[in-house]
């Protein structure tokens, strides 16, 4: 009888949907706030930033362009170094390198240094602690996963509503620069929430075919016969090639491409991505152009935040509830979103702003709350990590190229007519309207 090998087996345990999960919500609530939070809050450095490089609006908008595509294009490595080490190394070292940019990014003398500080390293930071933090929270919870992703995710508006006045009073007081400095103090919380993150899974060792039923599995000895050293090569190689395969799917699981659903739904996500940021970048610049006052202008993030949280509590209550189908509330907020987009160029005082940034807000989080339960519902929860980094990988072009087009409807590139502000909104409608096609 050919020896048996023993080796540690991992033991799947049942989500708990609660217990131990709530602090992964919270450590997810904390990761969202403090990575697409921090940037849908950026709009508020975006003027002074113009003015100081004396620049252009499409110029300067690829500061966030350069961070959210990153972050979707650094997802897949995120993934695979979570499955590689552990969730909790990954996200501790990508809070410290999106802190790094941030303070590096401070300091910087011309545009394309902010690129790589911000845009660059802060990026890759983000995609280094979003995609393992959110894996891990699908894994703590099954039933109870619409609410609890609607739950971490409002940490995104949160953050937004309290730090945009913040960082409006810290640019006023002192400059962008000081502001820099404080939100790299602020990604060293990232490591805090990398620390909270414990895996599900427990391994044991265990001796295979003394235990569990388990069938034997033979030690791979060389024989010492003569005719050992004489193998087919092609049969050598080919075993080869399989436990290759078999160890980049254990990382990457990129059978996922060969998905129809799959990759229908990232397309989804690659018209999201191209009008997701914009509004809330432009929409301080768009207020100040009007010839509203700096802190009103702010306090429109502030309102949009505090109705995107309402959005998604509601919502994703609503989600979890399983009235309806996902797929179909998806669909209804994905139109709300795109009507309300192509109604802001109507918007030209300060009280029309508020109403649609409040609208905006609300419908918008109404879609973030189930886009990533939706996502565990076409692939299943034991392929979201792969499936959450191919998904932000397809949706970085998007994110890229969002932001700089939006630009691109300014006269003269410059932050200085009501008109092409609503182009802007405009544009932002029609890739709504294609997320939904």
């Amino acid at each position: 009888m050919e020896p048996c090998v023993k080796r540690p087996v991992g033991r799947q345990v049942l989500p708990p949907d609660g217990g131990y999960g709530w602090f992964i919500v919270l450590s997810t609530f904390l990761v969202f706030g403090l990575t697409f939070g921090i940037i849908k809050a950026f709009g508020v450095f975006f003027v002074e930033i113009q003015q100081h490089f004396v620049t252009s609006a499409t110029e300067c908008s690829w500061i966030t362009s350069i961070a959210v595509a990153t972050i979707h294009f650094g997802a897949p490595f995120g993934s695979a170094l979570s499955a590689y080490f552990s969730p909790r190394s990954v996200v501790m070292f990508g809070g410290l390198l999106s802190a790094v940019g941030m303070v590096a990014g401070a300091y910087a003398q011309s545009l394309p240094q902010l690129y790589f500080c911000v845009g660059f390293l802060s990026g890759f930071g983000y995609a280094l602690t979003w995609t393992p933090t959110v894996t891990t929270l699908g894994w703590y919870f099954n039933r109870r996963r619409p609410l609890a992703n609607a739950l971490s995710s409002t940490g995104e508006c949160i953050i937004t509503f309290l730090f945009t006045p913040l960082f409006q009073l810290f640019v006023d007081q002192y400059s962008w620069r000081s502001g820099l400095l404080l939100l790299g103090g602020l990604q060293l919380h990232l490591c805090v929430c990398g620390a909270l993150l414990r895996p599900l899974t427990q391994t044991k060792e265990t001796r295979l075919g003394e235990e569990e039923g388990l069938e034997l599995e033979p030690e791979d000895h060389a024989e010492t016969t003569p005719d050992s050293k004489f193998k087919p090569v092609s049969a050598t190689s080919e075993r080869t090639c399989f436990d290759f395969k078999r160890r980049v799917q254990r990382y990457v699981d990129y059978s996922l491409i060969g998905s129809a659903h799959f990759m229908v739904y990232s397309m989804f996500g690659l018209f999201a991505a191209l009008g997701f940021f914009a509004p809330a970048l432009f929409l301080v610049p768009y207020a100040r152009s009007l010839g509203i006052e700096e802190y009103r202008s702010a306090a429109l993030l502030s309102i949009s935040a505090a109705l995107d949280l309402t959005g998604r509590l509601v919502f994703g209550w609503v989600a979890n509830m399983r009235l309806i189908k996902m797929v179909h509330q998806l669909m209804v907020t994905v139109l709300l979103l795109g009507t309300v987009l192509l109604l802001c160029p109507l918007a030209t005082t300060f009280g029309q702003l508020v109403a649609f940034s409040a609208g905006y807000g609300l419908v918008f989080g109404a879609t973030v709350s189930i886009h990533i339960t939706m996502l565990a519902e076409v692939v299943g929860v034991n392929r979201l990590g792969s499936a959450l980094g191919f998904f932000m990988l397809i949706r970085s072009c998007g994110g890229l190229l969002g932001p700089p087009l939006a630009g691109e409807t300014i006269v003269g590139l410059k932050i200085r007519s009501c008109k092409n502000h609503g182009e802007l909104f405009s544009l932002c409608f029609n890739e709504v309207l294609h997320m939904h096609n």
